[in-house]
């Protein structure tokens, strides 16, 4: 699959068959998101693997929206004492998050579907989170991957807008609503 179809067609899946992910595969999507971009290349991220059913449903149970059926899990963690220090030092989320995404599209690149559950900024998330997984202070879960082979399909999309896309300055004067519909057939 080209890179640019794994994007569009990479979407929130929320239901699975009840198949096992394999170790190789899983261990592939952590060295997609380990290739993510790090400010300073300081790589602030960990990760837990959850693919032990009772320990799911602890997390699942944990989290109003990440019960979904997912055979696997993937806490993408920030260690604050690898995170970029100084004014920088909220970096950890971006670094974070470009991993999760790395993680969503070689999901998809790989026949697997995912859903990004978000935990911070959540501090009730983030508090069960890691007296579940048994976290240190300098630990924080930013978000919880749920992976699987997927039991339902959707279409590979594209949410432009054009009205959202600036040329050279912002123009502030510009009326849209909150949620334009994205131009067609645009990728």
């Amino acid at each position: 699959m080209e890179v640019i179809e794994a994007i569009y067609k990479r979407r929130s899946i929320r239901n699975y068959l009840d198949k096992k992910v394999e170790r190789d595969t899983i261990m592939t999507l952590l060295k997609a998101a380990t290739a993510a971009p790090t400010a300073a290349n300081c790589q602030p991220w960990e990760f837990v693997v959850i693919d032990e059913e009772d320990k799911l449903f602890e997390l699942k149970d944990k989290l109003v929206f990440a019960r979904y059926n997912a055979p696997v899990a993937i806490v993408v963690c920030g260690n604050m004492k690898l995170a970029f220090k100084g004014p920088g030092k909220e970096m950890w989320v971006q670094d974070c998050s470009a991993a999760i995404e790395n993680i969503l599209i070689a999901a998809t690149g790989s026949g697997l579907g995912s859903v990004w559950i978000g935990v911070y900024p959540v501090e009730s998330n983030v508090s069960a989170v890691k007296a579940l997984l048994n976290m240190p202070e300098h630990v924080i879960p930013l978000g919880v991957v749920l992976i699987g082979y997927p039991a339902e399909e959707k279409e590979a999309r594209s949410r432009l807008n054009e009205k959202r896309v600036y040329w050279q300055k912002y123009e502030p004067d510009r009326k849209h609503k909150k949620k334009d519909k994205p131009v067609i057939g645009h990728y």
